[in-house]
């Protein structure tokens, strides 16, 4: 796989599990008593997190995986099968249990700063972003596509960043019909890319027999 394909695949399959857009509704209602000052402050930060989290996951994660006796063409079958749950979800314009649940959106609620946790853990770095980050510094061929799965982490949390501030001054002018849609259109292409690490861990198991 090329660079530029292997870099438009990993901000791609990324910015969709991330999914910042479906984390609009969670996150104005959490911050419903904050001024719109705090909410940015609370997305910078939680952005910030997320970005520090998926990064140092996709380092360490290959040598989790030697110390646990995890081969790769299981943790893509257990992956995907994360992505896919996310997926339906989204395709039913739901946010999943998998990113965050209801409990700790509630919770959320209730605390005076939720940057760090509801926000960036898990709803943004939730299992299927750290999942998916894993995976695709496995496939990354090279330091130079290992540095670009790191830019597309900074990228997609930077992306998330810009969404959730516009959100924060500029709450009014959302369409609800038009968060539902998209949703749903992300989670058909989430849903793509989980039967795809599939396919790849048949043919890994497959090559290998």
């Amino acid at each position: 796989m090329s660079l530029l394909a292997f870099t438009v695949m990993a901000f791609s399959s990324l910015f969709v599990i991330v999914d910042p857009i479906a984390t609009i509704p969670a996150f104005l209602v959490m911050t419903a008593r904050d001024t719109p000052e705090q909410r940015v402050r609370m997305a910078r930060l939680a952005c910030l997190v997320a970005a520090g989290v998926l990064v140092l996951f996709a380092l360490v994660g290959k040598w989790i995986f030697q110390y646990l006796g995890i081969t790769l063409p299981a943790f893509q079958m257990a992956a995907s099968l994360v992505l896919l749950l996310v997926a339906l979800d989204m395709i039913r314009a739901q946010r999943s249990r998998v990113q965050e649940t209801a409990e700790e959106t509630t919770a959320g609620t209730e605390k005076e700063d939720i940057a760090i946790t509801p926000l960036a853990i898990p709803m943004l770095a939730g299992p299927g972003a750290i999942s998916t980050a894993v995976l695709l510094h496995n496939q990354a061929a090279g330091w130079e596509q290992s540095v670009a799965l790191y830019l597309c982490i900074v990228a997609v949390c930077a992306a998330s960043y810009l969404i959730l501030r516009f959100s924060a001054r500029g709450a009014r002018w959302l369409s609800p019909i038009a968060l539902r849609i998209t949703t749903r259109i992300m989670g058909l292409l989430l849903a793509a890319l989980a039967f795809q690490f599939l396919i790849n861990a048949v043919n890994e198991i497959r090559k290998g027999g």
